[in-house]
């Protein structure tokens, strides 16, 4: 009788809900290794008017000016937590009730680490911080540059208060070819001179900081990466020296069987890989929308195979009919309640050993893969996802209780085990 209260009891502490406040997931994260951690992405990209920026509503909108017809985003914001220094009122824009409608912008300092403690409540263990290549010198939007300055220095300042841990995930998209190694390799250097990168809660592993580069893609129109650069970007940051770093590899999901024997030769090359899983989706025979991981098996058992950690990228759905312009609902996967997202930590779990995953993202609002606090009565001016009526911290929840779950090795089940 007493051991079977016992395993009562231990099933019980496993499925409770990471709450804000508990201390079990206030511990310091250890930022000496890239494993055994659910990192989230962190655009960091929104912006507003009057945030001391003057970019005006970078994000939001898809020019300076927010309005009904340029909203760039799929969810509003739930500022119900924010203070009123972090709230900028949208002209034009009420919520249901009448009231003028807000939003925050990642300049403020006070927002990013509102996010950080959210991160540490939830048991979440930190970000990749993406860093856009156009936006630095040497790329065709420079102006934004200074703005990136800051919210990393609102990241890396975020993470300290927090115990979190951070690293620098570079994106390549839009740049021209020409323009990417010189660009990126010049801000991993200052970011490497500066000690940015000698932070002690930047992530390390094997004594070394790593990189993550988003662009490993073949013949994408947005990616303008070669085998050649990517060589040439894999040789830099594999040379002894102060500017070594573990690379980590972000692009096709379909790189096992891309054809061209120079993009293998890339692939092979990689200590850690990342394939961008987010949009890969069927729909099955009852009409029911669920990522595509048939491919993860053998993902896996490749990187095995020649010695390349690979880590997926799960994701909560994904949704852009603002940021495409196109007829509402057309581009729109449902969440269904967090299942979506909780059939990939099952699937993960089935696998053995994966405890270090990439989630999509933590304030993606533009694709519609925020799993931050978004209202469930947003503005009636324009169309707007919510959570369907569930609670605003509910994909934080189901990301720390899966995280957890994958970290103690868990039998993760197929529903989800707390409730809203």
């Amino acid at each position: 009788m007493k051991n079977s209260l016992w395993v009562i009891a231990i099933l019980f502490l496993t499925f409770l809900p990471a709450k804000a406040g508990d201390s079990a997931n206030s511990n310091v994260v250890d930022a000496s290794t890239l494993r055994h951690k659910v990192m989230c992405g962190y655009q960091g990209w929104f912006n507003t008017a009057g945030d001391g920026t003057n970019l005006g509503w970078i994000h939001w909108s898809q020019g300076n000016v927010l309005t009904p017809k340029t909203v760039h985003v799929e969810y509003w914001p739930d500022l119900s937590e924010y203070t009123q220094e972090e709230r900028y009122p949208v002209p034009g824009f009420t919520y249901p009730d009448g009231s003028p409608a807000e939003l925050y912008s990642a300049h403020n300092p006070r927002t990013v680490l509102r996010h950080f403690e959210w991160m540490r409540d939830y048991g979440i263990d930190g970000v990749w911080l993406q860093r856009f290549v156009v936006g630095l010198p040497g790329g065709p939007v420079v102006k934004r540059y200074p703005a990136l300055l800051d919210v990393l220095h609102n990241v890396r300042d975020a993470a300290s208060q927090t115990g979190r841990v951070w690293a620098l995930s570079y994106d390549i998209a839009q740049m021209p070819t020409g323009k990417i190694y010189d660009a990126l390799i010049s801000d991993w250097k200052k970011m490497v001179d500066e000690k940015i990168t000698a932070d002690p809660r930047y992530v390390h592993e094997g004594g070394l900081p790593v990189v993550q580069i988003w662009g490993f893609y073949y013949h994408n129109d947005n990616n303008g990466m070669t085998a050649e650069v990517a060589n040439k970007l894999i040789d830099f940051f594999e040379t002894p020296g102060p500017y070594q770093a573990l690379l980590v590899g972000g692009g096709d999901w379909t790189w096992r069987t891309n054809p061209d024997p120079e993009w293998q030769k890339v692939f092979h090359r990689f200590k850690v890989y990342v394939p961008w899983n987010v949009g890969n989706y069927s729909i099955d025979k009852t009409g029911v929308s669920r990522a595509s991981m048939g491919s993860w098996k053998k993902d896996k058992q490749q990187c095995d195979s020649q010695g390349t950690l690979w880590i997926p990228v799960v994701f909560p759905a994904v949704s852009c009919n603002n940021l495409k312009h196109e007829p509402w609902g057309k581009h729109t996967t449902p969440r269904r309640g967090g299942n979506f997202l909780w059939e990939q930590f099952h699937t993960l779990s089935t696998m053995g050993g994966i405890d270090t995953v990439y989630l999509a993202m933590f304030d993606e609002m533009d694709e519609g893969t925020a799993i931050l606090k978004v209202t469930n009565t947003p503005p009636t001016q324009a169309h707007f996802l919510t959570y369907e009526g569930l609670p605003s911290d509910w994909y934080m929840r189901l990301v720390g209780t899966g995280e957890k779950m994958l970290r103690d090795k868990t039998p993760i089940p197929e529903k989800i085990p707390i409730k809203p």
